[in-house]
């Protein structure tokens, strides 16, 4: 072996296993449903939210973006404002199963909504997101 050799190999597999380790591995956020009902009541516009509901609707194409209608177990009905330049459509229907990760916004109304539902961050969104339809993530 080349001089110097001997201590690259272990430092280049333990810098590996951190990367690993700080990354999550790839693991994605669960479903918290009672979180984001709570985040909804007190209003915290700007949460980071993970949720799974039921499309009311199809997906309705506005602008850049894609609209679904989702329904969570709690009851609740957010609409979701996915930005198609900057992430694939979604090829969902009424009644299919989603899951999402995104920052929560609240209008006027009030109405609950999501966005930043793609990886690729923004000046608005510091933080990547998606929305899961059937094991493909669409971010």
């Amino acid at each position: 072996m080349k001089e110097g050799w001997t201590w690259r190999l272990p430092c280049a597999l333990a810098s590996a296993l951190l990367l690993a380790a700080c990354s999550g591995g790839g693991a994605r956020d669960n479903p918290d449903d009672s979180v984001l009902h709570q985040d909804i009541a007190s209003g915290r516009a700007g949460a980071e939210v993970t949720f799974d509901g039921t499309l009311r609707a199809d997906p309705q194409p506005v602008g850049t973006h894609e609209h679904l209608t989702v329904t969570t177990p709690a009851g609740d009905v957010l609409e979701v404002d996915h930005n198609t330049s900057l992430a694939p459509w979604v090829p969902a229907h009424a009644g299919d199963h989603v899951i999402v990760h995104g920052e929560l916004y609240i209008d006027p109304g009030p109405r609950a909504g999501v966005h930043c539902t793609h990886a690729h961050t923004s000046s608005g969104c510091p933080r990547p997101g998606w929305v899961e339809l059937g094991g493909n993530y669409y971010e």
